[in-house]
């Protein structure tokens, strides 16, 4: 049924693109706009080729000592979840482009594995995971890849300190991005919703951890703090995703708790709850639906109708809240 679903979203894909295609072939950019990938016309839908093969979803981490993080500007989806003692770490998802590293590199949670449930087996890249979690990482729709002795996917950086200097190699994993038809989240990109209000900035806030992202209108993206500094990718350059989403979830407590005895929160996805959708520096309030595990998640205005986001990186926060 899982390959079925999958199949049936791939054909609807390929019938919407064919006729988008007739109506607007040859569209370019606007005379002197960037070409940063956001689209020119108000509808464009994902690339109707078939998968070339999963998502790789890597675990990174996000304490200060992790930072700058490498290669997470190549991600098309960066989800942030909460983790035990108040603190954050990051999910980041591959489909359109592979970068040459990602990392440090680290543990999976119990949680992660329904929010990629989404996906049609997708890799998982993680260094490792608490005893009891890691029977059912072995029994998930995923292929799980950890570091092992004969792995050539991953290395350890010799300027960072351990536990902040594992590094992944996707090409190791992968042989090429697999498109964006694997990216199956139920996103709708293309032309902005009406309404909204201007929002300069936006923070959320975990109990030893924030977020914040505040518009940048001449690059058309909103630049990215992280418990309260600038977030730089490797190069020095500032993360900027296009579209920031703050999800409010059920956070509950889990079955599983870390070497120290904190326990670690599980974030239900599925589910339904409000959300704010930040795009074209305005703030959209919408409602969030999931219906299954296997399923994407659905945004939609008040009225019902989808809540497209701008074309480009999207983050998801996921705060407390449902």
């Amino acid at each position: 049924m899982r390959r079925g679903t999958r199949g049936g979203r791939y054909a609807a894909l390929l019938t919407a693109a064919v006729a988008v295609s007739l109506a607007a072939a040859g569209c370019t950019a606007g005379p002197g706009r960037e070409d940063d990938g956001r689209a020119p016309e108000p509808e464009r839908p994902h690339s109707a080729a078939p998968a070339l093969g999963p998502v790789l979803a890597v675990k990174v981490d996000n304490v200060r000592a992790a930072r700058p993080q490498t290669g997470l500007e190549a991600a098309d989806v960066v989800y942030a979840e909460p983790v035990e003692a108040g603190l954050s770490r990051l999910m980041a998802i591959y489909a359109t482009k592979l970068p040459a590293s990602v990392g440090p590199v680290r543990s999976a949670r119990e949680s992660d594995l329904e929010l990629l449930g989404q996906f049609d087996r997708p890799v998982l890249a993680f260094s490792g995971a608490q005893r009891k979690l890691l029977p059912l990482i072995d029994k998930a729709p995923l292929r799980a890849e950890p570091p092992g002795e004969d792995s050539d996917a991953y290395v350890r950086e010799a300027d960072r300190q351990a536990p902040h200097n594992l590094y992944l190699r996707p090409g190791e994993l992968l042989p090429e991005p697999s498109g964006k038809a694997a990216l199956t989240t139920g996103f709708t990109y293309g032309k902005a919703p009406a309404g909204g209000r201007a929002e300069p900035s936006h923070t959320v806030r975990y109990p030893s951890a924030s977020f914040t992202f505040t518009w940048s209108g001449s690059r058309d993206r909103w630049l990215v703090s992280l418990d309260g500094d600038p977030a730089r990718t490797a190069d020095g350059g500032r993360l900027a995703p296009a579209t920031v989403v703050v999800q409010h979830v059920k956070v509950r407590e889990s079955d599983f708790r870390d070497f120290r005895g904190s326990n670690s929160p599980y974030v239900e996805s599925v589910g339904s709850g409000q959300a704010e959708v930040l795009r074209d520096g305005r703030a959209y309030e919408a409602t969030w639906k999931r219906g299954a595990d296997t399923d994407g998640t659905t945004f939609t205005t008040g009225d019902g109708k989808p809540l497209n986001f701008a074309e480009g990186q999207v983050w998801v926060v996921f705060a407390g809240g449902s």
